[in-house]
């Protein structure tokens, strides 16, 4: 028993154990607009400024999943997409937290787990750059293409992320 125990264990080699959220529903599904519109409600229920600090915090995360999968699955403008929305949800959340802060509550855990979730954004956001490539141009039919500079999305990503570390 002992030696299945032992043998049965498993390491993690995260720089953060901040755990972001399975991936929900992704566009293409009919279901996708209709997760749109409740994200959009879900806005004001979410009230103050810690509430609005866990809403923004986890759109990103969500987001930036669905960004992850649409990358893997070389998707590569949805992803973008995706990554922008995650991107706007993350910057959103210091403010939140410094107006917390300007009416007298204490922020530390709530600034301790976005230092977490930053962590672990860069740490996601430089494992999906590793896989794509630097550009992509998106050719829809009867429009003119648009070059997608992903790696350059990515590295901005990471650097509005580390400014939260």
């Amino acid at each position: 028993v002992i030696i299945l125990v032992v043998s049965s264990s498993h390491y993690s080699y995260a720089n953060s154990e901040y755990v972001l959220p399975y991936p929900s529903v992704m566009p293409g599904s009919k279901f996708y607009r209709i997760n749109l519109v409740k994200e959009k409600m879900l806005r004001y229920w979410y009230f103050g400024n810690f509430g609005q600090f866990l809403y923004n915090l986890k759109q990103s995360d969500k987001y930036l999943v669905e960004a992850k999968t649409l990358f893997e699955y070389k998707q590569y403008l949805l992803a973008y997409e995706a990554l922008e929305k995650s991107e706007g949800y993350f910057q959103q959340t210091l403010p939140n937290l410094i107006e917390a802060q300007k009416n007298g509550k204490n922020i530390n855990v709530k600034r301790d787990i976005l230092r977490q979730a930053s962590a672990k954004h860069i740490e996601v956001l430089e494992q999906i750059s590793q896989n794509i490539p630097a550009k992509f141009v998106w050719t829809p039919e009867k429009s003119a293409s648009t070059t997608l500079n992903l790696k350059e999305k990515l590295k901005e990503g990471i650097k509005v992320r580390k400014k939260y570390l």
